[in-house]
């Protein structure tokens, strides 16, 4: 009985990292992750208020500021909490999308 029990929780570990791979790949797309945007700075980041439009802007420029947010070197209100919860992976994939929109 003892050795089904070990080949079953060695199996289901490894379908378990099987299943929860390809859903963090899926978070990490830049489409995903601008969902975080839109709220403020308007769908596909074309604002129509006094929040900048971030659509269009150079990727290098939108990564920079993203990191600026999230080491505290740019001031802001909301964005350097939100900031801070992407990864620099998450960030250039942030940048990338908003950059070809």
């Amino acid at each position: 009985m003892k050795s089904f029990v070990i080949p079953a929780a060695v199996v289901g570990i490894t379908v378990a990292g099987l299943l929860t791979g390809p859903a963090q790949a899926d978070m990490a797309s830049g489409a995903v992750l601008a969902n975080t945007c839109f709220s403020c700075h308007g769908t596909d980041g074309k604002s129509v208020g006094d929040m900048p439009t971030i659509a269009g802007k150079k990727e290098s420029f939108i990564a920079k500021k993203l990191k600026g947010f999230k080491m505290g070197s740019e001031d802001s209100t909301v964005m350097k909490r939100i900031a801070k919860g992407f990864t620099d992976a998450e960030i250039a994939a942030i940048a990338k999308f908003f950059a070809k929109n």
